[in-house]
């Protein structure tokens, strides 16, 4: 989806998060997308002419934790990261969800209110529809039920996965599982190696391996010595990512 051109605006939107629309989307951009591959061309126009396009700045919030669940949405292009608040205040990273993603789905776990709050990583562009469309989506698009319950599956697991990897492993396993899973679902090959492909920190980071800032710094910067990773500029790029299964394994 990069490069993908834009025009248009709406005056109406949130300009502090929505910069541009799409005058008219076009039936392949969710044609290929696993919750509407099954539709015929007139299915998904019907849909498309139901849905409200946004671009997101990075740091832009889609929507916030605990705010009426009044839309779902489809990540057409970018990254969002999903963060909780706990009661002390913190912020914890839960997941990161590439493009082609439905997200803010709070109606299919039986939610009024969105769980967590959903957060550009990088300038992303997002499709949303009412949330009373839900159903008649459910009820009318073959597969768009199934692959959505698919998808909230895949991240129930990849959350349990975490919650074991923080009550049995040690910080750098943690780390290393995090890089690892990073890669795999945003990575892009570059000449030194695979580099995440959004901007992330080492705070972020920190947050999405339950651990300190101090320590995330710690290791990696001892993992750039060994050539196992480079970190600058708010860009992590694994150099050795069979290093890093390895000490995933210790």
């Amino acid at each position: 989806m990069r490069g993908t051109a834009i025009c248009g605006t709406n005056s109406n939107m949130d300009t502090a998060a929505a910069r541009t629309v799409f005058p008219r989307l076009d039936e392949s951009l969710l044609s290929h997308l696993p919750p509407f591959s099954k539709l015929d061309r007139q299915q998904v126009r019907a849909i498309l002419d139901l849905a409200v396009s946004r671009r997101y700045d990075a740091g832009a919030s889609v929507f916030e934790e605990g705010s009426p669940a009044d839309r779902f949405y489809m990540l057409l292009d970018g990254y969002v990261r999903v963060v909780r608040i706990t009661p002390t205040g913190e912020q914890v990273t839960a997941l990161h969800i590439p493009a082609g993603q439905l997200l803010g789905i709070a109606k299919a776990i039986g939610k009024e209110a969105y769980p967590a709050t959903a957060i550009a990583a990088a300038e992303s562009i997002v499709l949303s529809w009412p949330m009373g469309l839900w159903d008649k989506f459910v009820a009318d698009y073959d597969g768009f039920a199934t692959e959505t319950y698919k998808t909230i599956g895949n991240r129930l697991g990849e959350v349990n996965t975490r919650v074991v990897e923080m009550a049995t492993q040690q910080v750098e396993q943690r780390v290393a599982n995090a890089l690892l899973r990073l890669i795999s679902q945003t990575g892009r090959k570059v000449s030194n190696g695979i580099e995440i492909d959004f901007p992330i920190t080492r705070q972020d980071l920190s947050e999405l391996t339950a651990t300190t800032l101090h320590t995330v710094s710690r290791v990696l910067s001892a993992w750039e010595k060994q050539g196992l990773v480079q970190s600058k500029r708010k860009r992590i790029t694994v150099c050795d990512p069979h290093a890093l299964v390895v000490l995933s394994q210790v």
